[in-house]
């Protein structure tokens, strides 16, 4: 039996961009997260025949699907095994995702696809705990940067999935990319040293693929930073032209390997990797709570998103700027807010600090105003008092809602300091007490991974009913 293919991909942020992605003349700055999701793909397992894939996500309770393919001359057809395809069941995402990389992989080697599909192939996916609102016991303490960091890795939900409560940090796109990076690797269309590359044409294949993927199982092209964000990891980010998918909306099985053709000019979006600057964390808390996307009148805001536009690349820009600064003078960075009396380098060092601060305020300032425009909460109240209790904690650059607002959701940017007893991040832990954190990731972002090198997923996909299991037992 082959080794198991295995490969994560990032959950992500939108710090800056919320609404303006969706237009290619904007740009946004996304990050990606430590949080990860995981595709396993072994062939020859016990649960599988010829010709068959059965899809596992073992947090949850009833949560695996076995699909079918049958070959006809030069076309492939993924179906769903009938006794498991009641409507409460499917799975659209997986079932897209099998479904137009196993066409893609025909159109380039039918021949190597039948052939690896010989003895079936098992295929589990499991989340990092930060992708899911974990539940508190009654009488439990409120969680914290500790207490998280103690719960069981991949923990069982004891949950179905539809009733799980996500984090809003891109699941479905990062479950998505690793399914879509994974299949691709295991039939032979990208290898692992080109995928290894971040602007490699594999990867670039990937990202593609995995965005059509995505469009198809939400049925609407959508700004796409959050699959971008998956496939690259941190970067600021342009949109592809959208035309490049929607004829392919309407198409019952469209043809993905002419669509997904890097070489096409409509896959012209723009990735600029972007990390943040040194001893800077970005930290998220998890409200519980959910937005969609509202409709807005592009026209009416369009003044309003050229002044968000220009206040976003201002963060940009101080970002950038104090990555710079402490490259050019570590000393003066790391001491510029620890000392009272501070020298020139270090002064300029904190204007950075406070233009980075100030053209988040005013992204925000201006996020409402649309908001009120279109007449949704795009920083609910709530938030806003969340956010600037947070924001007036000494340590904390700037803070927002992320992507398109609502109630999911906050980020701030923290310092990191050396002071244990009193940690910008400790200050935030007071305010939020609550809500879980999440830090930033600062890998590239789809990668190989091996199956033993990762803590607690060889346990997560190997054991019965591992859904069902306590928490406590697995510790």
């Amino acid at each position: 039996m082959s080794a198991p293919i295995v490969v994560s991909a990032p959950g992500k942020a939108l710090l800056a961009g919320g609404y303006l992605v969706l237009d290619p003349a904007y740009s946004g700055l996304v990050i990606s997260v430590s949080s990860r999701f995981y595709t396993v793909i072994r062939g020859g397992a016990p649960s599988v025949g010829p010709n068959e894939i059965c899809v596992r996500s073992p947090q949850f309770i009833d949560a695996t699907w076995k699909y079918t393919v049958t070959f006809n001359n030069d076309d492939v057809l993924v179906s769903e095994s009938l006794h498991r395809a009641s409507p409460s069941n499917r799975n659209k995402f997986v079932h897209c995702a099998l479904q137009l990389t196993l066409k893609l992989v025909s159109e380039w080697n039918p021949k190597t696809l039948a052939a690896s599909l010989s003895d079936g192939l098992d295929i589990a996916a499991v989340a990092d705990n930060d992708f899911y609102t974990q539940k508190r016991e009654p009488g439990e303490p409120h969680p914290s940067t500790a207490s998280l960091s103690q719960i069981p890795p991949f923990c069982p939900l004891n949950l179905t999935l539809p009733d799980v409560q996500k984090t809003g940090m891109g699941s479905s796109a990062a479950l998505i990319t690793s399914i879509v990076s994974a299949l691709l690797l295991k039939f032979g269309v990208i290898s692992k040293e080109g995928f290894s590359r971040h602007d490699s044409s594999d990867r670039v294949l990937t990202h593609n693929t995995a965005q059509l993927v995505h469009c198809l199982a939400q049925g609407k092209v959508g700004s796409g930073f959050d699959v971008s964000a998956a496939v690259f990891g941190s970067h600021i980010y342009r949109r592809f032209d959208p035309k490049i998918l929607a004829p392919l909306m309407d198409e019952l099985i469209p043809h993905p390997n002419a669509a997904v053709d890097q070489n096409k000019p409509t896959w012209n979006s723009r990735v600029i990797p972007f990390q943040l600057p040194p001893l800077v964390r970005l930290v998220l808390a998890d409200v519980a709570g959910g937005s969609n996307t509202p409709s807005l009148n592009v026209e009416d805001a369009k003044q309003l998103w050229i002044s968000i536009d220009r206040s976003n690349q201002d963060m940009v820009d101080s970002l950038r700027e104090l990555s710079s600064l402490y490259s050019a003078d570590t000393e003066a960075y790391e001491a510029a807010w620890a000392e009272a009396d501070i020298s020139v380098a270090q002064r300029t060092v904190t204007q950075a600090f406070y233009r980075a601060h100030q053209a988040g305020q005013t992204t925000r300032l201006l996020m409402r105003k649309m908001g009120e425009c279109a007449g949704v909460h795009i920083e609910p109240p709530t938030q806003t008092e969340l956010l600037n209790e947070s924001i007036a904690q000494a340590g904390v650059v700037a803070g927002g809602v992320p992507g398109a607002g609502g109630d999911d959701a906050i980020w701030v940017l923290v310092l990191e300091s050396k002071d244990v007893l009193e940690t910008p991040l400790h200050r935030i832990e007071q305010v939020w007490r609550e809500f879980e954190q999440r830090t930033q990731s600062m890998e590239i972002g789809a990668r190989v991974e091996e199956l033993a090198g990762i803590r607690g997923l060889e346990r997560a996909i190997t054991t019965e009913d591992y859904a069902r299991k306590s928490a406590a037992k697995l510790l």
